[in-house]
């Protein structure tokens, strides 16, 4: 498993990989094809405008495995954290262990730089159990996200565990 940084030749790639992200979500909803690829052309091009926006520094590199490309990963390492700001696997490469080798190596980053690293993630997003079992604790919630954090030496700034408790019965 190696990484490169994503290429504008990358596109029909990384779009294909988000869309793979919704498949769940729109399999519920009545639109033919034609319908379903210019809706998720459209978010695909606002979640690319909104990540380069909000963190223009980022490393968008692509996951190539045994010479295939297969994902993405969007990392922010400008501020006093490494906030991951996106990952994502096709289908074929998921539960495959590639994600969780990918954070473990983002992690020991973490450790040498001596940085937490963040992340948000939708309370319904079963990558959560992955992060959770990797040692990220939930920080902040919404309605919708969860702000996880890891740390080297586990002291995550963590609200009361009946908070998180609390907030995870929405999920």
């Amino acid at each position: 498993m190696t990484l490169r940084r994503a290429r504008q030749d990358d596109l029909p790639l990384l779009r294909r990989v988000y869309a793979s992200t919704r498949q769940e979500e729109l399999a519920a909803v009545e639109w033919n094809d034609a319908q379903r690829a210019w809706f998720l052309d459209m978010q695909f091009d606002l979640q690319a405008r909104t990540f380069a926006q909000a963190y223009p520094e980022a490393d968008c590199q692509v996951v190539v495995c045994d010479g295939q490309p297969v994902g993405r990963l969007i990392v922010d390492r400008c501020s006093g954290a490494i906030r991951l700001v996106d990952i994502a696997l096709l289908p074929e490469y998921r539960n495959a262990g590639i994600g969780a080798r990918l954070l473990g190596q983002l992690l020991d980053e973490a450790t040498d730089a001596g940085k937490p690293v963040v992340l948000h993630v939708a309370r319904s997003n079963r990558a959560r159990a992955l992060y959770q079992r990797l040692g990220f604790v939930v920080s902040a919630w919404d309605d919708v996200y969860l702000e996880m954090q890891w740390r080297s030496d586990g002291d995550a700034d963590q609200p009361k565990t009946s908070e998180v408790a609390a907030a995870l019965e929405w999920t």
